[in-house]
């Protein structure tokens, strides 16, 4: 009789055993707890996004909280990217007049890799991007950098899902 509530016991707990509460980092980053991220490489002519998506990146890191942001001299992994792209296409055009556009999608791609403290490249390179549509008003220039940061967020945030989630 005094068996059974603790057959009962095992056989509930016993669905939970491979659960495990933490971070779920993919299997090459295990040993990765804290992450040094310098400055971005610019190789579009957008002038000066470097450091907005940068921060924004190291931001949406600090957020997620699977790995600490530190210096590269103290750092576990190193994360080196590139900003490669940012485009902008039409979405919507004026009625009437297909030439004249009146809403834009605006995407950013950044390549990346992460190295270990050895110099060797943890994983494979990816690459991430990020969108938003922005309204044109009279400056479409001004639009798109006011634009930017949302974009970079939804970059951000995939690339931080990619590393520490494994996608």
């Amino acid at each position: 009789m005094k068996k059974t509530p603790l057959l009962l016991l095992a056989l509930l707990l016993e669905g939970c055993a491979g659960y495990k509460i933490g971070p779920a980092t993919p299997g090459y980053l295990r040993q990765v707890h804290s992450l040094a991220v310098p400055t971005f490489a610019n190789t579009t002519l957008v002038p000066r996004i470097e450091v907005l998506i940068t921060g924004t990146v190291i931001k949406q890191f600090q957020q997620d909280g699977t790995f600490r942001i530190v210096n590269t001299d103290v750092a576990d992994a190193t994360l080196k990217a590139e900003i490669t792209s940012v485009g902008r296409t039409p979405a919507r055009s004026v009625r009437g007049n297909v030439l004249s556009t009146t809403e834009f999608n605006l995407t950013v791609t950044v390549k990346y890799s992460l190295t270990g403290r050895d110099g060797k490249a943890l994983g494979s390179p990816g690459a991430v991007s990020g969108s938003t549509s922005f309204f044109v008003g009279t400056d479409v220039a001004t639009d798109q950098r006011q634009a930017m940061p949302l974009a970079a967020e939804e970059l951000a945030r995939h690339l931080v899902s990619q590393l520490s989630e494994g996608w």
